[in-house]
């Protein structure tokens, strides 16, 4: 079974995120409504796939980020982002996150990148 976890400040992004990972047999989904939480659920599952909101409360996603690395450099770890501005997506690459998706995303891109990255 994969472990995802799933950091948004918005409960509907978490909703929807599960309700599309839900077709997607073995998934066990976490959630985390800031980035301290995030990282305290990372550390008790170590999940195999984590998602990211950039803005969030309490420790937004590009610290979120870089602690969970910290953690696990090899945590694969997806931002996502309302805002597309090149400078923030560029500044999380550096960082180390596996993928970027911007928000709104379609439901098939959220499962492909979901399979991309997941083995079983």
């Amino acid at each position: 079974m994969s472990k995802i976890l799933v950091a948004d400040d918005a409960s509907f992004m978490r909703l929807m995120i599960r309700q599309i990972l839900s077709h997607r047999e073995s998934i066990e989904i976490f959630e985390a409504e800031n980035g301290q939480v995030a990282i305290n659920l990372f550390c008790e599952h170590k999940p195999d796939l984590t998602f990211l909101d950039i803005t969030m409360p309490i420790k937004d996603g590009l610290d979120t980020l870089q602690e969970i690395l910290t953690v696990d450099n090899q945590a694969k770890v997806i931002m996502c982002s309302a805002v597309a501005q090149e400078k923030v997506i560029q500044r999380a690459i550096e960082l180390g996150a596996t993928d970027f998706l911007i928000k709104p995303f379609r439901p098939n891109k959220l499962l492909e990148t979901v399979n991309k990255y997941l083995r079983n």
